[in-house]
């Protein structure tokens, strides 16, 4: 391995983006168009991206989201992405989370554009399909942390690991194959793995309802499984409902699908983060002193910097320096110097290979941040980086 490098209050992000505006914006002679979910589904994806917008201005930097119900409308998302090459000046488009619809939206481009660099975050479709379409898809490294947050688990005294998801999640290679490898770990190290099912945001209940039945069912959970248990959801918009009532009923939560300070626990906690301004070292602060406050040291973890926010910002940025010739595309060197230039910490990450072949796909890259669990006594970190998992967990599927 090499190193590589809900709800938050709008004050907040005011802030924030205040401060990265306060420095001189910086000048480009093309266009960047980044496409995003809205703030209700993928907060942090669409912070990053505003905070980069916020660097290089308005004018350079396109925005766009698509809708909350992708699923069901998927021409539209085609269609958001797409549009982003009808600006002449438009040299890179980045769409993190790479939902259902980007791979035909890179093709289409690519057809008009081929000029057009094509970068997913967070692929939701198969990976091989997304990286055929893309010039490139970076990813959480769903096999290494499949283990990794399994081994932390049982390192914390868990005795049971309660995964929530639903359908159309576990549709998705990197969810469902991670789910295997948490299997598989959980047999070799004594965590026994048990699956819950929670409604799709995206269904006819919504984003409300989704909430509402998680809030209801953690505390029969946490009953059923006792206080020993971890929980662990697939959909950013469980998160915070699910936070907040292992709070108040105990469990464990090591650490999100995409894990942040800010995914989930704001909103749990009731933290006002008006004056902490994208400073994730403060935010981090004040977000332990409230789980802390509220009896959940040692029990609540986080990746000390944001991986949707870090993936929108760093991914553009990445861009950027390939469009003007300071970086290669797929180079690992270069990728780790954009996600470093966000977070400032470190991450680990690899190429990524399949499963049944043992090949790796040059374009496609996974990475992961170690574990930080808050108000643990003597080291917070739990140096998953330096773990060495068994390559057996690299053919689980």
């Amino acid at each position: 391995m090499k190193k590589l490098l809900s709800v938050l209050l709008a004050a907040l992000m005011v802030l924030s983006m205040a401060v990265v505006a306060s420095a001189e914006t910086e000048s480009l002679d093309f266009h960047v168009g980044i496409v995003t979910g809205t703030v209700s589904q993928s907060e942090d994806d669409r912070r990053g991206a505003e905070a980069f917008q916020a660097k290089y201005g308005e004018e350079n930097v396109i925005l766009a989201t698509y809708p909350d119900n992708f699923p069901d409308e998927k021409e539209t998302v085609i269609q958001t992405i797409v549009n982003m090459a009808d600006d002449p000046d438009m040299k890179a488009v980045i769409v993190n989370q790479g939902v259902p619809g980007t791979a035909e939206a890179f093709r289409q481009i690519k057809e008009r554009r081929p000029d057009i660099i094509c970068i997913s975050g967070e692929s939701q479709e198969d990976l091989p399909v997304i990286a055929e379409a893309a010039d490139l898809v970076v990813v959480n490294d769903f096999v290494s942390r499949g283990y990794l947050i399994i081994k932390t688990a049982a390192d914390l005294g868990c005795k049971t690991f309660v995964h929530i998801s639903f359908p159309r999640h576990l549709g998705i290679e990197s969810l469902s194959r991670r789910l295997a490898v948490m299997k598989e770990a959980g047999k070799e190290l004594g965590v026994e793995i048990v699956e819950e099912t929670a409604p799709d945001p995206t269904s006819d209940v919504g984003v409300a309802g989704a909430q509402q039945y998680i809030l209801e069912k953690t505390p029969e959970w946490v009953d059923k499984y006792g206080t020993d248990s971890a929980y662990f959801c697939t959909n950013d918009a469980h998160t915070e409902p699910l936070i907040k009532q292992l709070l108040a009923c105990g469990g464990y939560f090591i650490e999100a699908d995409l894990p942040s300070p800010l995914m989930g626990y704001p909103g749990a906690l009731g933290v006002d983060l008006s004056d902490a301004a994208g400073d994730f070292q403060k935010i981090l602060e004040t977000v332990e002193n409230a789980v802390i406050e509220k009896g959940g040291a040692g029990r609540f973890g986080t990746w000390a910097y944001s991986y949707g926010y870090a993936s929108s910002y760093a991914l553009a940025e990445h861009a950027v320096n390939v469009v003007k010739g300071d970086a290669e595309l797929c180079e690992l060197d270069d990728i780790a110097d954009a996600y470093g230039e966000v977070s400032g910490v470190d991450w680990s990450g690899a190429n990524y290979t399949d499963a049944t072949t043992g090949v790796k796909t040059e374009n496609l890259f996974l990475v992961y941040q170690d574990t930080y669990i808050m108000g643990r006594e003597g080291d917070k970190f739990m140096h998953t980086p330096d773990v060495e998992i068994p390559e057996k967990y690299y053919t689980v599927k």
